[in-house]
């Protein structure tokens, strides 16, 4: 049984048909890679299944619970943890201060954060700790965002876009810690322009086209899958 599913996702935004029948099945503490062009419906997949655009039909299940248009904060609070890509961090507190308003109790088979280990994963955090959100670089709000996420103590963590605009050193310290979140214990779904990055840390690929899943399999088998790539992922 897969710990998070989503069957027969539609989603609109006014009288524009977003998502066309999305299904997903992700399994505990796997690391599913959600691919596919600009405007292909993968943020607005992460949103609906957050409760953040409301589903107008289908279904989103947590461990057999119905989620399904449930409000965001109800969803965060059965366990499904969500990254947005504008990072919305509270400008005017502090990084301790916005890592507090992140701590909930962990839900029955959630792996337990602290603040402790969220230093540990990046440590300039530490350093900053005393400083507020507002005059962080966009590398440290990113990793803000990151841990503020994580000390809700999800099951599932979904993740939009978290390397846009960052330094190389810093990607590859974001993308550590999404290998060690998986390896904790959590399940993660990534949505992530930069394939080599997507396939480095995934155990499953998911490719979108126009609202839907048009593939899904292992690193290796997209990499095998030309036609995949080139009428899915590759820029003419």
């Amino acid at each position: 049984m897969s710990l998070l599913e989503v069957r027969g996702l539609h989603a609109h935004y006014g009288k524009s048909h977003i998502l066309h029948g999305v299904d997903l099945a992700i399994p505990e503490a796997a690391v599913v890679s959600l691919l596919g062009r600009n405007g292909s419906g993968r943020s607005t997949t992460l949103k609906a299944i957050m409760g953040l655009v409301p589903p107008s039909a289908g279904s989103v299940r947590l461990a057999g619970r119905d989620l399904t248009g449930r409000r965001p904060f109800v969803i965060c609070r059965q366990g499904i943890g969500f990254v947005p890509e504008e990072r919305l961090v509270f400008a005017n507190l502090t990084v301790e201060e916005n890592l507090a308003m992140g701590v909930q109790t962990p839900t029955p088979g959630a792996p337990a954060w602290s603040v402790a280990e969220m230093y540990d994963y990046f440590p300039r955090l530490r350093e900053r700790r005393l400083i507020r959100a507002g005059h962080l670089s966009g590398g440290e709000q990113q990793m803000l965002t990151i841990c503020r996420s994580l000390l809700g103590n999800p099951r599932v963590l979904l993740i939009d876009e978290p390397t846009e605009g960052l330094a190389p050193r810093i990607v590859e310290v974001v993308m550590e810690v999404i290998l060690d979140i998986g390896r904790r214990g959590v399940a993660v779904v990534l949505v992530e322009q930069k394939l080599t990055i997507a396939l480095k840390v995934a155990a499953q690929v998911l490719v979108m086209g126009h609202g839907e899943i048009v593939f899904r399999g292992t690193p290796d088998e997209l990499a095998g899958d030309p036609e995949v790539r080139r009428n899915w992922l590759e820029v003419a």
